[in-house]
């Protein structure tokens, strides 16, 4: 039997810190020197949503959205089966997805041309509604036929009263076409696409 001795053990522990160190670096390629390279990093697309519906007189507040610690960050989710997250290596968000979507939800409000005027919160707008959101889904589904899931729930609040006006939950799945990061991306962007155009609709329609 190999003697354990003090030595052994301490070697034994860099040993485990450097694997460890090499499995936070898991999904970044490395560059000559061993510098971890850059990620590939993604934007989410605004929409132009129908111009010729009804022109409401009314601002409204787009909040950030709420959202599970999974999805609160940079990185892209991949669900390889049923209860399982991991996230697309080498890939990220050009910032906290709930921060992209609440800023292209807002330039997509904007190129509607039908509100009189959309902002954040202090931005110091005379409020009519407040837009509150909760993504509840905005994945890359990789068991079976690789698809993109985009799920978010959205109250218009009454600024005026406290009251919820209207709620819904809205939802797309687009197919994954093509391989690499970049097929993932665009497949969640054309899910992302469709249900904010259907919440901007449904927003000008019941304020």
């Amino acid at each position: 039997m190999r003697q354990v001795t003090t030595k052994s053990i301490a070697r034994t522990a860099i040993a485990i810190a450097f694997a460890a160190g090499l499995a936070a670096l898991s999904g970044c390629s490395l560059l000559p020197g061993g510098a971890p390279s850059p990620l590939d990093t993604f934007d989410l697309s605004a929409v132009s949503p129908d111009g010729n519906g009804r022109r409401v007189s009314r601002q409204i507040l787009v909040t950030e959205p709420a959202t599970l610690k999974a999805l609160d960050s940079e990185n892209i989710v991949v669900r390889p089966q049923q209860g399982a997250i991991t996230y697309l290596a080498g890939a990220q968000w050009g910032d906290r997805l709930p921060k992209v979507v609440q800023t292209r939800l807002i330039e997509s409000y904007q190129r509607s041309g039908r509100i009189t005027g959309v902002g954040r919160p202090g931005e110091g707008l005379a409020i009519d509604y407040q837009v509150i959101s909760d993504i509840r889904a905005f994945e890359i589904h990789a068991n079976g036929a690789e698809r993109a899931h985009v799920s978010i729930s959205v109250r218009l609040l009454n600024d005026r009263n406290g009251v919820v006006r209207r709620q819904r939950v809205f939802e797309a799945e687009k197919a994954v076409a093509g391989k690499g990061n970049d097929a993932y991306v665009r497949a969640l962007d054309a899910a992302f696409r469709d249900v904010a155009r259907e919440i901007v609709d449904w927003t000008l329609k019941n304020i």
